[in-house]
């Protein structure tokens, strides 16, 4: 016996609608800034932020846009969970980091001047 919860996605004429309704809004702005081409560039960009706002309302208003809303409102609620550090804790984390990468950067190029001197030098005498 499964206890695993099932996804159900409802959707709606009404939602469909509104989701094409806001594609096609969407669209009609861009086709709207470039049919006024003769137009003034402020007549061209009002008439793109008009029907990009009413598409974005559009979408808000959709199921898909509520779920968007609600997820977004839990991420902030989850960000002000988060303890962070401070700025004392912050730089001396930046530190060791800066510390460890130069300690790396310092391993890899004597291991690898090592094996390019027993590579070249010893082994294949490729070097005076």
């Amino acid at each position: 016996m499964s206890t695993q919860p099932e996804v159900e996605t409802v959707s709606t004429g009404a939602d469909k609608a509104k989701l094409a309704g806001a594609a096609l809004l969407l669209i009609g702005s861009i086709g709207a800034f470039y049919t006024l081409g003769q137009q003034s560039l402020w007549v061209r960009v009002g008439a793109l932020l008009l029907l990009l706002a009413a598409a974005v309302a559009l979408f808000f208003t959709s199921e898909s846009g509520k779920q968007l809303i609600g997820f977004s409102r839990d991420s902030v609620r989850e960000t002000k969970k988060v303890v962070w550090p401070t700025r004392k804790e912050a730089m001396q984390m930046t530190g060791y980091v800066f510390a460890f990468v130069f300690v790396m950067a310092l391993f890899l190029w004597l291991t690898d001047k090592t094996l390019e001197w027993i590579l070249y030098d010893l082994i294949l005498r490729w070097r005076n």
